[in-house]
């Protein structure tokens, strides 16, 4: 089945939590569009998933802090990180003023 879409249609209001849209599923990948309109990892919390996760920012801004790293990382449109499998990590803050538009692609999972 050929499926296609626009990366930037039907993008959401201000929501209390991140919109994520599956666009692609099979063995040992997915890969998604994720949505934030201010959200962040709650203070002192942690991220850590069993599998590398590659994500693109595409529109907005957002801040990703890497567990031993000195400060976060500020992430501008068309910058990307690779995240290891079992890498703590933390989103610091997205985007207040608008809406923060990631490609999200989940390898080995």
């Amino acid at each position: 089945m050929i499926r296609s879409g626009n990366l930037f249609a039907d993008i959401p209001r201000p929501m209390e939590n991140e919109q994520v849209v599956d666009l692609y599923a099979a063995p040992g990948i997915r890969i998604e569009r994720i949505v934030s309109t201010g959200q962040a990892t709650p203070p002192l919390q942690w991220l850590k998933q069993d599998w590398t996760e590659w994500v693109a920012l595409l529109a907005g801004a957002a801040a990703i802090q890497l567990e031993g790293e000195p400060g976060p990382r500020t992430l501008e449109p068309g910058d990307w990180l690779l995240i290891p499998a079992r890498k703590r990590h933390r989103v610091e803050s997205t985007d207040l003023n608008g809406a923060t538009i990631w490609l999200a692609v989940h390898v080995g999972v």
